[in-house]
């Protein structure tokens, strides 16, 4: 594991031992679709973003003289972050297969850009759904995380 993922991890490690254990059988079913959600993941998250950012430029102009230029740039930065995801997701997906620890760390990443794409988003209900997407998110990467070496 590299550096910083390990100094992002450990305060959630030491909270997370806490908790029950999934079961043997769902650990390792997490295992098996891992890199193919990942992979499925990635795409929709690379096409989404795509599209959004297609959509935005051409709107940002009409956006900006509607006084709400604001939303507008948010909205193209959350979409960079998106195909940055999606990126990610796709970059993980081999690493994930392999079970090598390159692909659990390249997931963690993908879920805290979730998370800065929801404060990118400027909305507090966004936020704290990404909030509490982000820790179930890691309670599932927490419990098979032993699986890659």
């Amino acid at each position: 594991m590299d550096a910083q993922t390990k100094l992002f991890t450990k305060v959630l490690d030491d909270s997370y031992a806490k908790l029950p254990k999934l079961p043997k059988g769902g650990t390792d079913f997490l295992v098996t679709v891992a890199p193919w959600l990942a992979l499925i993941f990635g795409v929709l998250a690379i096409l989404s973003g795509l599209a959004a950012f297609g959509i935005l430029s051409v709107l940002s102009p009409v956006a900006a003289l509607g006084g709400v230029g604001q939303y507008a740039i948010a909205g193209l930065v959350a979409s960079v972050v998106l195909l940055a995801q999606g990126v990610i997701d796709l970059l993980a997906f081999p690493s994930l297969k392999a079970r090598r620890v390159r692909g659990w760390n390249l997931l963690f990443w993908g879920l805290v850009l979730s998370v800065v794409s929801s404060v990118i988003s400027l909305s507090v209900g966004s936020v704290v759904g990404a909030v509490i997407g982000f820790l179930i998110g890691y309670y599932f990467l927490y419990q098979v995380k032993s699986y890659y070496k």
